[in-house]
């Protein structure tokens, strides 16, 4: 895998790069599994304890593309997730894992070493803080004979990358592949970006104040039905390209008014306060340097043509969908007798 195998040419109006500086180096990790801790239950905001699918492991049922709202489960990991359980050299604690979650890029190649599907190649789509997983997608024929603990190989391209013509626009966890098929262009001397939803700050929570936005994500709470409903957030996906109003993501997760991060929709909803949608930083600066054009079409599947993109579909977050079918059943019980 060469440098120029996963640089393509730029698109007509498309942002240059530093991309004569930028090195290639591989990272290691291995399909991880899902966990469970000691007891099965999750609490969610509303009190509710519930046991649902989780974090790790290879998701069959969802890949980019898909709906990550209206999903019975919880911070659901589309397609593949990896890590690398091994043990620095000099003891650095969880240090080959970190170089994984940290150098990895937003649409870098992943191939398969080992198992039965070796050789077979797929693209980064996400990088989950917390677990401090890395996400994969591949075709669903695939993803049936993917096992756990296959190794699967990073080809980590795009840490220190640059945009030549916006000095202000700070770039992180964006491979060379997204930057020249995102859409982005130039007006005037702002960067224009292609998003599906424009997102208040005020609704981020789990991974906000975080020193670096260089690894992990922060997510977006969805317990309110008006401004769920007002901002369309029922009808994310998993890759949706999104906008956070008033937030500076450039050297941490604050509210700042003024600035903007743009970022990638990586795992599924959550019950659990504080916690939602996770988006890993892409781009941010302020509003100055930066022009948000709507695209239903921003999303990992169709940018990185990965898959044939899905229409959206809106959706009720698990505990609302619970509490509509709980109010609903004596009318069921009656009809039915």
């Amino acid at each position: 895998m060469t440098r120029s195998a996963v640089l393509p040419s730029r698109t007509p109006g498309s942002p240059r790069i530093n991309a004569d500086e930028l090195v290639m180096i591989t990272v290691l990790g291995q399909v991880a599994s899902p966990l469970v801790g000691a007891s099965p239950y999750r609490i969610g905001q509303d009190g509710v304890p519930r046991v649902l699918p989780g974090t790790g492991g290879i998701v069959l049922s969802h890949r980019v593309g898909d709906s990550c709202v209206g999903i019975a489960g919880d911070h659901i990991e589309p397609a593949v997730s990896i890590r690398n359980e091994g043990r620095s050299i000099k003891g650095e604690r969880d240090g080959p894992n970190q170089a994984l979650q940290t150098l990895t890029c937003i649409g870098n190649a992943a191939r398969v070493l080992s198992g039965s599907c070796a050789g077979k190649v797929g693209v980064v789509t996400g990088k989950h803080g917390g677990i401090d997983t890395v996400l994969a997608d591949f075709p669903t024929d695939i993803l049936r004979r993917l096992a756990i603990g296959d190794r699967i190989q990073i080809y980590a391209y795009g840490t220190g990358l640059r945009l030549v013509d916006h000095p202000e626009v700070k770039v992180t966890s964006s491979s060379p592949r997204l930057i020249a098929r995102w859409g982005l262009n130039r007006d005037g001397g702002r960067l224009v970006v292609p998003v599906t939803h424009l997102i208040p700050s005020a609704l981020m929570g789990s991974g906000l104040g975080k020193a670096d936005v260089a690894r992990g994500d922060y997510d977006i709470q969805m317990f309110d039905a008006e401004t769920v409903r007002r901002y369309r957030l029922g009808n994310l996906r998993f890759g949706d390209l999104v906008a956070i109003a008033d937030a500076d993501n450039r050297f941490g997760r604050s509210y700042r008014r003024g600035f903007i991060a743009v970022g990638c929709v990586v795992h599924g909803e959550s019950t659990v306060a504080g916690h939602g949608p996770g988006v890993v930083t892409l781009l941010a600066g302020p509003e100055r340097a930066l022009s948000l054009r709507a695209d239903a079409r921003a999303n990992l599947a169709s940018v990185l043509q990965i898959r044939a993109l899905p229409a959206p579909r809106f959706a009720l977050p698990l505990a609302a969908r619970e509490r509509r079918w709980l109010a609903a059943a004596p009318n069921r019980a009656i009809a039915g007798r």
